[in-house]
Formats: C-alpha cells, structure tokens, sequence
C-alpha cells in the first residue's frame, strides 16, 4: 500500500495549458527588430526637429511675393545669415506681379521691406510717370561676401549679411528706367529717393562716396539711435552755353579775342653759285 501511493501521486500532477498561436507568434519574433524600431523613431524626430518650418517673416512675405526658402549661410568670417530667401517676384494689390531680374538672395525683413517699397511706391510711381506698368526690378546685387565698396580688408558691407541690395532702376515692358539717368525727370527721381529714405536705413546714391555713381544702394543696417544716412544728389542735365549768332556783337567779340599767328621771320635765300 505504501508503494503504491507516490505512483497515484503522480498521476494527479496537472500538465501545462497549451499557449494561443498569438503568443507564440510574438515570443517567437526576433528581439532585435522591436529594439531597432525605437532608434529609427528617434532619428526621424531629430531630421523633423533640424528642419522647422517657414520662418513668421516668410509666411508674411509669401502674401506679397514670390519666394524661395534658403538655407543658413555660414561664413567665411562675418558673412551669413539665417532666414534667408530667394525674391523673385512682388505681387501686386492687382494680382499682377514685378519680377527681380535677376532673382536677390536676401535676409527676410529685406526682402519684405523691398516687396513694400516696389508695392506701394515704385510700381504706382512709375505707371504714374510714364503711363505704363512696371515689369521689373533691375537688381545690381543682393547677397555677396565682401568688404564695403569691394575693398579687401574693409568693414564688412551689409551685402555679406544679406541685408542690403544695389539697384539700377526699372525696366518697362519696352523701356528701361535708370535712377541715375540726368535725363529721366527729376521729380520722378526725387519722389524716389524720398520713399527709399523714408523706408531704409542707409541709402547710396551719386555723390556719395564715389562708387554709386551708376546705381543705388539701400540697405537696413542697424545704428546707435536708429541713425538713418541718406547721401544721393539727384543731378540736372549738364547746363550747355549757347552759341552765339554770327554776325552778333557777342561773335565780334569772340572772333577779337583769338589770337592771330605770329608772323614768321623773314628768310633770306642765298643762292649758291653753280
């Protein structure tokens, strides 16, 4: 009897449930691939994170024109920025558009304050003066890592910052403007000039320093107490003095004061004997 005992004994021990086919399938699975899984998740919130989106000033500036986010440009030295864009277009209040010819790479806040100018002054002004519509800006130069005036070893010129643009005038669809032209009316450069001083920080034009003679240079460089310089002499056409009529007391009068040739010495000839 005792013998038999630890034989029933073990005959009563209950086995183990059969698991489901689902928790098999996952106690199966590679650990590998579910700790893969969470470094790739990471790696795309850091791109995300690298990547933000456009800029308050962007967004802004998209109603107003046309435009092409840029990347951060940094260096060499103190030339760069961030929150760059490509201008290509203004748009006008009447749908129509101004292009950049050719397309200004610029800090935002310059390239909206541009946007403003041509909308609300350059683009009314012109169609004004010359009873056709504005179709282009003519861009000298935007962004460029130089020294001011293109000197080497100059202060840095807010052209390296991308804060600063040199423009020659306007084009027409069968005309081009230019700013600097004498024989454009001065009223109409005048009114120009003073809608660039009213809107930047810094304007250049003929009579400044020598070297915008041909275009003109605005820019939002930033002062101590929001200094703003203004330098652009619009010039008249070149005053010519009529010429006198002949026979006028005037032409008598020139015609006294030139000079006569001194007469020549006399020459004895001396014949040589033969």
């Amino acid at each position: 009897m005792l013998a038999v005992t630890p034989a029933l004994g073990a005959k009563r021990v209950p086995l183990p449930r059969p698991k489901p086919p689902a928790l098999l399938e996952l106690q199966s699975a590679e650990p590998e691939e579910a700790e893969a899984a969470e470094p790739q998740d990471g790696r795309e919130e850091t791109k995300a994170a690298k990547e933000p989106g456009p800029s308050a000033c962007q967004l802004r500036l998209s109603n107003i024109a046309v435009i092409e986010p840029m990347p951060a440009i940094v260096g060499p030295g103190e030339c760069g920025g961030d929150d760059l864009v490509r201008l290509d277009a203004i748009k006008l209040k009447d749908k129509s558009s101004i292009a950049m010819l050719p397309a200004g790479n610029l800090r935002c806040n310059m390239a909206e304050a541009i946007a403003i100018w041509v909308r609300e002054d350059i683009a009314p002004s012109v169609a004004a003066e010359f009873g056709a519509p504005m179709r282009a800006l003519d861009n000298f130069a935007s962004y460029h890592c130089r020294g001011r005036n293109n000197i080497i070893g100059a202060k840095m010129s807010e052209h390296g910052r991308g804060n600063a643009l040199d423009i020659r005038g306007v084009m027409l669809a069968n005309k081009k403007v230019e700013w600097t032209d004498v024989t454009v009316s001065r009223k109409f450069r005048e009114k120009i000039k003073s809608t660039a001083c009213g809107r930047f920080m810094t304007v250049l034009g003929p009579g400044s320093d020598g070297y915008h003679e041909n275009h003109i240079h605005v820019d939002l460089a930033e002062r101590r107490n929001n200094h703003r310089m203004c330098q652009w002499d619009v010039h008249d056409p070149a005053a010519k003095t009529p010429a006198p009529e002949a026979g006028s007391e005037e032409a008598a009068e020139e015609v006294a004061a030139v000079p006569l040739p001194r007469p020549k010495p006399a020459v004895i000839a001396h014949r040589r004997r033969l």
